[in-house]
């Protein structure tokens, strides 16, 4: 055997050793989802007037009216108030329907459900049923969490966070809880969901102390994608250093509108993305 053949010889020899020797290796999909939720785009549509003094804790609409809740605590200045009311969209004036007494409750979230509005309390457990109408108290309720924190609902339930990943559901009539959902994203559970809102059977959680709002799958807890307003938030701080963390969401469902808004924002929002 002369030398090239030889050479030849041992070159298919060890191609062919290492064919038989190893696996294929996997197919590479630079494309490939790594389970990681997808960020949803959005548009600013239009800015609206906000109160700078409203430490925003709630956002919903109502048979066509915007309604804000708001918190305070007594070392927060005066001008902060426990209250929750109509906002008009053109001052940014809120016209109170509830106010708490500030020396004893933080108020939080609310929701309109069956005639009825119920409101969450910070850290005191408690939470207030009024009439949908007049606004006349009606009851108080426990809250099963140590904190109240977000509200919305479902159209049977009441669902309220409290600061942690999981989202308590609520009979609205023994006030007994029903299930508690945790949410998670690829990163496991996710924690601080604050603000609340059903948009199409989606749950969507603002996440306190971040720019994002997470779009939730009720059925199993999990972020199926997600709002990053960074972009909006610096805009905001740009406009009024006293802007503090992002949080509100309010879906008009009639006219297919969604809004956002901030603690001492001085706009609200109309946005558009992919419901």
């Amino acid at each position: 055997m002369n030398k090239l053949c030889l050479v030849l010889f041992i070159t298919c020899l060890i191609a062919a050793c290492n064919n038989s020797s190893k696996p294929d290796a996997p197919a590479t999909n630079p494309g490939a989802a790594d389970n990681t939720p997808p960020t949803l785009d959005y548009a600013i549509i239009k800015a609206y007037q906000h109160d700078t003094s409203a430490y925003t804790e709630g956002l919903l609409f109502h048979d066509g009216q915007l309604y804000e809740s708001t918190g305070t605590e007594p070392d927060m200045p005066a001008s902060r108030r426990s209250m929750f009311g109509t906002v008009d969209l053109a001052t940014g004036k809120i016209t109170p329907k509830v106010e708490l007494d500030r020396s004893k409750y933080f108020g939080e979230g609310i929701v309109f459900l069956n005639g009825k509005v119920y409101q969450l309390t910070y850290t005191t457990k408690v939470g207030f049923v009024y009439d949908a109408k007049t606004f006349k108290k009606l009851g108080e309720f426990q809250i099963p969490s140590n904190e109240g924190w977000g509200m919305t609902t479902d159209g049977a339930s009441l669902m309220m966070s409290d600061g942690s990943s999981n989202i308590s559901y609520l009979d609205p009539t023994t006030f007994r809880l029903q299930k508690v959902l945790g949410v998670q994203d690829n990163n496991g559970p996710v924690s601080n969901l604050n603000e609340l809102e059903m948009i199409k059977g989606y749950l969507y959680a603002n996440v306190w102390q971040t720019n994002y709002i997470l779009k939730i799958d009720p059925a199993s807890g999990k972020v199926v994608a997600r709002l990053n307003l960074d972009n909006l938030v610096n805009q905001v701080k740009n406009q009024f250093t006293g802007s503090e963390v992002l949080n509100g969401i309010a879906y008009d469902s009639t006219a297919g509108k969604v809004y956002v808004t901030g603690k001492l924002w001085p706009s609200i929002f109309e946005i558009k993305f992919p419901l």
